[in-house]
């Protein structure tokens, strides 16, 4: 029967190297990093000797006291008490880290745990009742499940980030591995150990399976030995060789049994406390590096997808240990229904375990579609802004050259329309004309105005304002010309809202478009317009909404020259202006036709910190 230990020493040196170590004053100040790692450093350094020194101590004891009480007493206690210390530093690296890292080390600590129980067993045999270790052993079931941790350990892989496997998905995992190596035993140990008691091959079977066992933990580390890189590597480098060391141990352990030659405190146990040292001595390395996931450069893709691929073989092989134990097996009738009926209860709790990891799966690809629909809709709603941002960017540019060029003329034809119109020498008819002259001139004008207004060309100064007092003030001014066309006009303002960085006279102006234009929709019919304000997330809301026929082409609507007015009522400039003084205070404005029926323009501002902000950035990349 196997018997192997794990061996782990905590020391605490008071001086290195004849220097004394870091004090608290020292480990207060900014260097605490740094005298960290230098300490565990020495510390790593001294575990070394200090193991190699308990080797030979080990060697010397065990050759000069022989089998004995005596010899049992040290080798079960010495096993023991490295055992608990194995667990304790384990558990405390986990503690020490977090997410998948801290997972990776209380998984370990849990495999020295179970190991620690099972060495706690033996010593109660052996050292309190003065009695053999009886055979079988059901410590042993408890032995043969310690690897179980470690394997799910390395398939955990905690040097990945943590957004490529969640953690929830990796204990799935772990609890398909381990039940699946629990029906393993149960399958082919455990009828030979109970069931009809057989020990020649239920040893046998133990050992192989246990062996097979510990190959696949070496296989493991040494696949993710190649994956990893810098410090990580280096600890799993070092795991698999105290691993390796750990197995090589076991055979040589198995074939003293086989012999007879065995016994507690012999020399076959020194490579279980050079392999559990060398264990220590990793787990201090990593308290040294504090090594952090990170993504891999040409990481093969294979092996991240290799442990729901290792669950689904197991799950799988369920069904081919069910046909060989009905048509292939040899056994006893006891042993083939004990197996019959292990298989078929293993594979209610994989099944259920398919079912829950099928479930989440299924929610976490739901959670990523809605993902994945919001982030294409913010990406079609960047795409529409910038657009319209160019538009506007390079008509207003077009705009103002125009404008400026037509100026010139246009005050030459309206002094003399005036000159003509006020001449002595011109008659009646003459000076009528120059009346319409002058009157399309200064009505050209005011376009020529509005087109350099919607340029942006002449920039007026911002300043801290009110935006519910500006739209009460928008309110009281429109408030009688829309009653007059049996127009209703409601407003609510959210009492205490900050305040904007803006131009209370360009605001007024956009205002006053949007009203004007919901007033147009509603001029035939009558109905209602509201107007609310609330703070949402940094940030007033502004809500213009009409009981209108609604928007024939809301995607169009602060297009430059778009509009649905007839000729001669509107340029389509209104709302394309107001887009632009929207987004000059930092703000963003949306429009939507609603499902009760009319329209929806709505108007966000940043509060006066991030609208400051906003503005001091706009003004760098001038």
């Amino acid at each position: 029967m196997l018997r192997d230990r794990r061996f782990v020493a905590t020391i605490r040196p008071p001086r290195y190297f004849g220097n004394p170590l870091p004090t608290s004053r020292d480990l207060s100040s900014g260097h605490f990093r740094v005298l960290e790692s230098a300490y565990m450093k020495f510390l790593r350094q001294w575990w070394m000797f200090v193991i190699s020194c308990l080797m030979l101590v080990y060697g010397f004891v065990s050759i000069n006291l022989g089998p004995g009480r005596s010899l049992t007493t040290f080798g079960d206690l010495t096993a023991l008490f490295l055992i608990l210390f194995a667990t304790a530093v384990m558990a405390a690296n986990g503690i020490a880290n977090r997410g998948q890292t801290r997972a990776f080390w209380l998984l370990i600590a849990s495999g020295c745990m179970l190991w620690g129980i099972t060495q706690a067993m033996w010593t109660f045999y052996e050292v309190l009742l003065h009695r053999d270790v009886p055979d079988p052993f059901v410590g042993d079931v408890i032995l043969f499940l310690h690897i179980v941790p470690f394997i799910a350990a390395v398939v955990l892989r905690p040097h990945r980030p943590p957004e490529e496997r969640k953690l929830y998905l990796s204990t799935l995992n772990f609890l398909v591995l381990l039940i699946w190596w629990v029906f393993l035993y149960a399958f082919i140990v455990f009828p030979d150990q109970y069931v009809v008691s057989n020990l020649a091959v239920y040893s046998r079977s133990y050992d192989v399976l246990y062996l097979l066992e510990s190959l696949m933990l070496l296989f493991a580390l040494a696949i993710i030995t190649t994956q990893a890189r810098a410090a990580w590597q280096e600890i799993y480098r070092n795991l698999l060789i105290a691993a390796g060391m750990y197995t090589l141990g076991s055979m040589s352990i198995n074939a003293a049994i086989a012999h007879g030659r065995y016994y507690s405190g012999s020399l076959y146990d020194i490579p279980y406390v050079a392999s559990i040292g060398w264990m220590i001595w990793v787990a201090l390395l990593a308290w040294e590096r504090r090594p952090e996931c990170g993504p891999l450069p040409g990481q093969p893709a294979r092996w991240i997808t290799l442990p729901p691929r290792l669950a689904m073989l197991a799950t799988l092989s369920l069904p081919v240990f069910g046909f060989w134990t009905i048509f292939l097996s040899s056994a006893s009738g006891p042993v083939r229904h004990f197996r019959l009926v292990t298989t078929m209860a293993a594979m209610l709790v994989l099944g259920f375990f398919v079912f829950i990891r099928q479930y989440l799966q299924d929610h976490e690809l739901l959670r990523l579609l809605e993902q994945s629909r919001l982030g294409l809709e913010n990406l079609q709603r960047l795409q529409a802004q910038a657009v319209q941002k160019e538009k506007l960017v390079a008509l207003g540019q077009l705009v103002a050259g125009a404008a400026h060029e037509i100026n010139n003329p246009l005050t030459a034809i309206l002094g003399y329309a005036e000159l003509l119109a006020t001449s002595d020498n011109a008659g009646e008819q003459h000076s009528a004309i120059a009346h319409k002259i002058g009157q399309q001139a200064r009505r050209t004008r005011d376009l020529v105005a509005g087109l350099l207004n919607f340029a942006q060309q002449s920039s007026e100064d911002k300043s801290l304002l009110d935006l519910g007092a500006l739209v009460q003030r928008v309110v009281q001014m429109e408030l009688f010309r829309l009653e007059s066309k049996k127009i209703r006009l409601q407003s609510w303002v959210s009492p205490g809202l900050p305040r904007i960085w803006g131009n209370s006279n360009q605001l007024f102006q956009c205002f006053q478009h949007i009203l004007n234009n919901a007033a147009d929709a509603l001029e035939r019919t009558g109905g209602e317009i509201s107007i609310n304000a609330w703070l949402e997330q940094g940030s007033i809301v502004l809500e213009f909404c009409d009981t209108g026929p609604g928007i024939q082409e809301p995607d169009r609507v602060f297009d430059p020259f778009y509009t649905t007015k007839p000729v001669g009522k509107g340029a389509g400039l209104g709302l394309s202006a107001t887009y632009g003084v929207v987004r000059d205070h930092g703000g963003q404005i949306s429009c939507h036709n609603r499902l009760a029926g009319g329209a929806s323009f709505v108007l966000r501002f940043p509060v006066a910190k991030q609208a400051a902000a906003y503005l001091e950035a706009d003004a760098a990349k001038v």
